[in-house]
């Protein structure tokens, strides 16, 4: 479909659906509502039928942007977790993990290890820690929300400073397009030690894990787990009636160790790592070239058939019993998916049609930014575009051949700053935004309300953004001084921390 540049209309449809599914709690009308919103604008830009233009462009985008092989790992995903509870493997962790594992703060670090070791891709990293940690932190009453937000704050934020991840190998290509550095990858390398969101993040998820400085509305969903059961945990409690009695911790870890190796296998495969040719291709480059979506549904389908070869010849589970388990697997993630296809349509809207970035982006080049103030003013830019278009990638795909000149213009001296502030701020829009897909999935992963994990990461993200910014000031004002920058933001982290905890209490008694 041919774009027509909107302007300022093309942030109606973004703000129109985040502003309503956070007012309504109602996340798939608003998410269509502002799909159709922005298939109004369009019709109308382009002179077409106000009625049948927009209609039709509604549908051709939902259709059109959807990626099936996501679609497909997702259903795969919930289908392996249905048979492995099925077989009693899942209860069988529970009880083994809970010998280790004494208390809810331990279980939670566990699951933030575990997000930061599996750093190669955030789909895969958001769905299988929900997985593998869910059934133990429910067992210590800890809220979905909190194992949300582990997941979600430990998938995206690794990922950007990860040297070896499919991030790693975008942000490099990105950077070798703008024509300014020959070797992208050593460029990416730099970045890390600035890229304070996803530095601050990390370090966030550990204070609030062992200081309980919880607040806002996480710490009411914390209070709400000890005293209530949700009614998705009781809904798993049934079907954990029909578990085996004699799975084993076994049962519950080889298929999720076959589904990590087979999807690191399938990544180097589809990115030409095992591929004879002139030469073969590096680690860092199969990872950049591999296709992500397809080697996940092809490591979640090979996870499935070791779990029936597991399962079925020991009689855990019939084979009758086990394919409706997949059926049930199915069916528990069909909300996720339909959130899926609305936010990818809604991000065709913007990034496709009404043209978002580009519009952005001219904003940015016609404005005089003073030098110092170049970090922190991208920080905000990067994380906004992000939030309003649900992507990472397509901010900072957008954002760095304007960036990277501007910088290299305006002040070479915050050059490397300046393209951590980028990577930074769009992480952060990524992390916030309820139509970002890996937002989607770490609330599938964790089983928790979409909207609830939205609203209850908000306050804690916020709490980082803001060190964020006066840290990208302190690096304009000190030449991107990395001590001075990252010690100072650490310092202003702890101090928001513990601040905001206190002003929640207090408003609490009263």
């Amino acid at each position: 479909m041919e774009s027509y540049y909107a302007g300022w209309l093309s942030l109606v449809p973004p703000i129109l659906a985040i502003t309503l599914a956070l007012l309504t709690k109602e996340v798939v009308f608003s998410l269509f509502l502002g799909i159709l919103s922005g298939a109004l604008i369009y019709t109308i830009g382009m002179g077409l039928n106000p009625f049948a233009g927009t209609i039709g462009t509604v549908f051709e985008v939902i259709t059109g942007s959807a990626d099936l092989n996501i679609i497909i790992f997702v259903c795969l995903l919930g289908a392996l977790v249905s048979v492995i509870t099925l077989s009693g493997g899942s209860k069988a962790y529970g009880k083994w993990a809970a010998s280790k594992l004494k208390n809810g703060k331990l279980s939670l670090a566990a699951s933030a290890v575990l997000g930061i070791v599996i750093f190669i891709d955030d789909y895969f990293n958001c769905l299988t820690v929900g997985t593998v940690m869910r059934p133990l932190t429910d067992k210590y009453k800890i809220s979905r929300a909190k194992l949300a937000y582990i997941i979600d704050c430990t998938a995206a934020p690794i990922c950007i400073i990860a040297p070896i991840s499919s991030w790693a190998a975008a942000v490099g290509s990105n950077l070798e397009a703008t024509g300014y550095y020959d070797n992208g990858f050593q460029v990416f390398i730099s970045t890390i030690p600035l890229n304070l969101y996803a530095i601050l993040s990390l370090i966030m998820i550990f204070m609030i894990i062992f200081t309980g400085k919880d607040y806002g509305p996480m710490a009411a969903a914390e209070k709400a787990a000890i005293h209530f059961k949700a009614e998705d945990q009781k809904e798993e409690a049934a079907h954990l009636t029909n578990a085996s009695e004699r799975g084993t911790v076994a049962d519950m870890l080889l298929p999720i160790l076959f589904l990590i190796l087979f999807a690191v296998l399938a990544m180097l495969y589809t990115g030409g790592f095992f591929t004879p040719g002139d030469y073969y291709l590096n680690i860092e480059a199969a990872f950049g070239n591999c296709s992500t979506s397809q080697s996940l549904v092809w490591a979640s389908f090979g996870a499935l058939i070791v779990a029936m070869i597991q399962f079925i010849p020991r009689k855990l589970i019939t084979f009758h019993d086990f394919m409706e388990g997949i059926v049930e697997g199915f069916k528990s993630m069909v909300p996720a998916c339909v959130i899926l296809f609305l936010a990818w349509g809604i991000g065709t809207v913007c990034r496709d049609l009404l043209l978002t970035p580009e519009f952005v982006s001219v904003q940015l080049e016609h404005s005089h930014i003073p030098a110092f103030l170049l970090p922190a003013i991208i920080f905000v830019i990067a994380a906004f575009l992000s939030f309003s278009t649900g992507t990472a990638w397509g901010t900072f795909g957008i954002l760095i051949p304007i960036v990277a000149p501007a910088a290299y213009a305006l002040a070479p001296q915050l050059l490397t700053v300046t393209l951590s502030a980028t990577l930074a701020g769009s992480v952060l829009g990524d992390n916030c935004s309820p139509i970002s897909d890996t937002t989607i999935l770490s609330s599938a992963g964790a089983g928790c309300n979409h909207i609830e994990h939205v609203s209850t990461q908000l306050p804690y993200a916020m709490t980082v953004a803001v060190c964020c910014f006066f840290g990208y000031l302190i690096a304009g004002l000190t030449n991107a001084n990395v001590l001075l920058t990252l010690g100072s933001s650490i310092i202003f982290l702890i101090i928001a921390i513990f601040a905001a905890h206190a002003i929640y209490t207090k408003r609490a008694k009263v």
